[in-house]
């Protein structure tokens, strides 16, 4: 079949960010014999003209759109970012009648709403490789469509729950064509290009949203087909990768394991990644460096200890200055992110959050007020407990918990102390 792959994010928060999950669903399509062409939205002026011309001239039997983002989680100036998919659905329904297949981190989370609000026929929650192409399989005999697991309708049929693949390494990691062909006007040396080597999360945070996209079961790829996909790489001409899994350091054996590997393979990179403020050690920490790690994201989210038992962040703020410690005498950048405002927020845990962040020195310090509400959280139940949203409220516009006893109190305080330090960001 000919395939239509639309990245539909437009938005650049932090860094470019690559389509990586759109990558993977290309490759396993194209292993199945499909013929694939893939749009990024993020750099043309003009992307509905672009999805239209496309359309036309490659006459798609199925096209599929990635939504990333719903919106960009700021509470103080809250952008809906569907507003701007919406159009790239619309002209795929006036120029093709072949099915719309929506996906993505974003569908994820808000499957049915999401798939309500931008009219398309279905959508794939979680891991999308082996549901799209089976999925394709059944559309391409011109079969009825079976409840596939994960697969949302229109019509708001029963759905079977998502499954999690459980050997990673049937799915294979995507090339980096698909990622940077679609970006003529970006050089491929200052990409940092997403590379993951483990999907789900157990750690179970109370506001984290990361079950409904990737599952709450940490599976790992082989050792061996992640340093072979770094060579390859590397091959290809890329040096800088962003280890995007949810958690590089769990469990630490694995992370010593890929390591050693990288450093063994000679593999000469650079990588950012992704660490829970805990289960670090000095041996794990050296490892890093060797293998090329030059920066970290801390979430450490607080520095007071009650308001970490209440996010069920298992760390505290001496376990967290130890492991900053031992990446700067590494080394490698440091980047740490308050999030504030959570239940049984006062002022004196803000100043303690505020005090310790100080205390850290990090290279650079990201502060959120205001908690973005995810469906099937913890904050989900304690927003709703407290009435501060409706019970029938999907939560597909945005909505974030902040204590009103603290604003405006907090969101003027977090913004005078960014104000005040060059290397802090609101």
């Amino acid at each position: 079949m000919k395939i239509l792959l639309i990245s539909a994010n437009t938005e650049q928060i932090g860094m470019t960010v690559m389509p990586l999950g759109l990558a993977c669903v290309v490759r396993a399509a194209r292993r199945r014999g499909h013929s694939v062409r893939v749009l990024n939205l993020m750099t043309p002026a003009d992307s509905r003209q672009l999805v239209l011309e496309t359309i036309r001239s490659f006459c798609p039997e199925a096209i599929g759109i990635s939504v990333r983002n719903i919106d960009d989680q700021s509470a103080a100036q809250t952008r809906f970012l569907l507003d701007a998919v919406k159009p790239v659905v619309d002209a795929c329904r006036l120029e093709s009648d072949s099915p719309v297949i929506l996906g993505g981190a974003g569908f994820s989370i808000f499957p049915q709403s999401v798939l309500n609000y931008l009219g398309a026929d279905m959508g794939i929650q979680g891991e999308g490789e082996g549901v799209f192409v089976d999925l394709l399989s059944h559309l391409e005999r011109s079969e009825t469509v079976p409840g596939l697991p994960g697969l949302y309708f229109s019509d708001g049929r029963p759905v079977q729950p998502f499954a999690v693949h459980k050997a990673l390494d049937e799915y294979l990691l995507p090339m980096p064509d698909p990622l940077l062909s679609t970006h003529p006007d970006f050089d491929a040396r200052n990409i940092w290009l997403p590379f993951q080597t483990r999907r789900g999360c157990a750690m179970d945070c109370s506001y984290c949203s990361t079950p409904a996209i990737e599952g709450s079961r940490l599976r790992k790829r082989s050792i061996v087909s992640v340093v072979t996909a770094l060579h390859d790489h590397v091959e290809a001409g890329i040096s800088q990768f962003y280890f995007v899994d949810n958690t590089f350091n769990l469990p630490m054996s694995y992370a010593k394991a890929l390591c050693d590997a990288i450093i063994d393979a000679g593999i000469d990179i650079h990588w950012q990644a992704i660490i829970y403020p805990n289960f670090v050690d000095e041996a794990l920490v050296v490892k890093m460096a060797r293998a090329g790690c030059v920066q970290v994201s801390l979430g450490f989210e607080s520095g007071d200890e009650s308001m970490l038992k209440r996010m069920n962040k298992r760390t505290d703020p001496g376990v967290v200055t130890r492991i900053s410690n031992l990446f700067k005498s590494s080394g490698i950048r440091r980047m740490g992110f308050l999030l504030l405002g959570g239940p049984g927020e006062t002022r004196e845990t803000v100043n303690k959050s505020f005090d310790f962040a100080n205390g850290l020195d990090l290279d650079m310090m990201r502060l959120t007020v205001g908690i973005r509400i995810y469906p099937n959280t913890v904050l989900e139940r304690f927003a709703r407990a407290e009435g501060l949203i409706s019970m029938d409220d999907d939560l597909l516009h945005p909505r974030f918990y902040l204590r009103k006893e603290l604003d405006p109190w907090l969101p003027e305080a977090a913004t005078a102390l960014a104000a005040a330090r060059s290397n802090w960001i609101i």
